[in-house]
């Protein structure tokens, strides 16, 4: 398996999700993935899922800005 629990992903094209529920069955690896513009669980194959890789990019000016208004409570 290449997803574990609380892994984030992408789904359906862009839509950001997280895993809940990984299992092997017959029909091979598949996953439950809580996606919040669904607001519920989805079962997806492991092949029709990708990591979710934009938490590994340094945040912009405008993306510092929310972050500090976010914890700053303004």
């Amino acid at each position: 398996m290449k997803y574990a629990f609380a892994d984030i992903v992408v789904v359906d094209g862009g839509l950001i999700g997280v895993i809940v529920k990984s299992w092997i069955g017959k029909e091979g690896i598949k996953h439950e993935v809580y996606v919040r513009n669904y607001n519920g669980i989805v079962e997806y194959p492991e092949d029709q899922i990708e990591r979710y890789l934009v938490r590994h990019k340094e945040l912009s000016e405008e993306e510092l800005e929310y972050q500090f208004n976010a914890i700053n409570d303004i």
